[in-house]
């Protein structure tokens, strides 16, 4: 078996051997619905909300400083997997341009969780982003697939190598930094998928941070494992939480199965409906991945089949994601900036998507596009029908 084994044939993998994988699966504690709306995390009962949860929650998560007259600044941080080293790339491209600010709100998603401890801390933190994405530690997330956990486990990588790369990055002095800019009135959230529920949940990292609870730490990377843990190829990661006396595990997998990027609730940036700031708002989203349908006589077998849903369906799931936003800073003024991989990026199939040699060159078009400065647009790329239609005209 090769050593190097798309997220996609995973999901078959898993689909071939479920009939065996259902007969062998972990127990768990049980609870019921309305113990799960209630739970908390020990210790640290402000550690997170649902993103359904009531505007009041997240006027209280939003946190924002006194100073309303300094410019609000939010950077959204999307799903995609390997293709997280563009994200990588253009934050530190942006570096070098020297305009990079100082984010008042970082949202990370799946991949782009894994990006955001560093993006939200600033410049000093952008080697890590470059060694994470560029030296080859993500292609050993994916080498020497396990069959046997498929079948007796719960990821065709089931051996916690997701969890423990992560604990390399996320000690105790990184906790320490993001309490310090959460304390300023700064903000970094982090999405998962909680499958019990089937609702995504907003992770206040820095009130994680800042909780000085014995298990933040480990909490820490547990949610930021939960976000980039693709189901069925990573294994999901079970977070102790209580309600009442009770005390049971939750099941989180991946924020990108809920939402590809997260850009609201709007009560982060309204308050009575009105702007936070006074000064000037702008969401910056990054998206990890490609917004443009690409036409491909889609080969009748069904490993091309699942890779090409999948694709079909991120990108669809993306540009309506990005459509809601756009319309909600449309009708605040708040500035929309987005960027994305074009067509002048790199291409590689979802099996080759943690290819070392393919990340490097995805970083360095991230980086050379946020370098020179020009690598932000600023509405929804036109759906290709239209473009076709407006090529014509002219």
């Amino acid at each position: 078996m090769s050593r190097r084994f798309g997220w996609s044939r995973g999901v078959l993998a898993l689909g071939l051997a479920g009939h065996l994988a259902a007969c062998s699966s972990v127990p768990r504690i049980p609870y019921t619905a309305e113990q799960g709306a209630f739970a908390t995390v020990p210790g640290i009962p402000a550690a997170r909300a649902f993103a359904d949860a009531s505007t009041e929650t997240f006027s209280e998560m939003a946190g924002r400083p006194e100073a309303r007259r300094q410019a609000f600044t939010y950077l959204a941080l999307s799903g995609g997997g390997g293709d997280g080293a563009y994200g990588a790339g253009v934050l530190n491209g942006w570096t070098a341009s020297g305009t990079r600010p100082e984010f008042s709100l970082v949202s990370g998603v799946s991949t782009g969780a894994l990006i955001a401890p560093f993006a939200f801390l600033g410049p000093a933190y952008d080697a890590y982003l470059t060694e994470f994405y560029t030296s080859g530690v993500a292609e050993t997330l994916v080498q020497s697939p396990s069959l046997t956990n498929v079948l007796f486990g719960s990821g065709l990588f089931g051996d916690g190598r997701l969890r423990d790369l992560i604990g390399r990055y996320v000690t105790a002095d990184l906790l320490a930094a993001v309490a310090a800019e959460h304390a300023k009135g700064r903000r970094l959230l982090v999405v998962t998928t909680n499958l019990d529920s089937q609702r995504a949940v907003i992770w206040n990292m820095g009130a994680i941070a800042s909780s000085g609870a014995p298990n933040a730490v480990d909490l820490f990377r547990d949610v930021l494992t939960a976000s980039a843990s693709i189901p069925a190829v990573f294994p999901p990661q079970l977070i102790d939480v209580q309600a009442g006396n009770a005390a049971f595990q939750e099941l989180h997998v991946d924020g990108s199965v809920v939402t590809p990027v997260f850009t609201l609730p709007q009560s982060f940036l309204l308050r009575d409906g009105r702007l936070r700031t006074n000064g000037r708002a702008n969401i910056y989203v990054v998206i990890n991945g490609r917004l443009e349908p690409e036409f491909d006589v889609t080969r009748n077998n069904t490993l091309s089949i699942v890779e090409r849903s999948f694709t079909t369906g991120s990108r669809a799931r993306s540009r309506a994601a990005l459509a809601t936003t756009y319309a909600f800073t449309r009708a605040n003024r708040i500035g929309f900036n987005l960027t994305y991989i074009d067509e002048r990026a790199p291409t590689a199939s979802a099996a080759r998507g943690f290819d070392t040699g393919y990340m490097r060159q995805l970083y360095q078009s991230g980086y050379d596009k946020a370098r020179t400065g020009a690598f932000w647009e600023h509405t929804v790329p036109a759906a290709p029908l239209v473009k076709t239609i407006t090529a014509a005209a002219q």
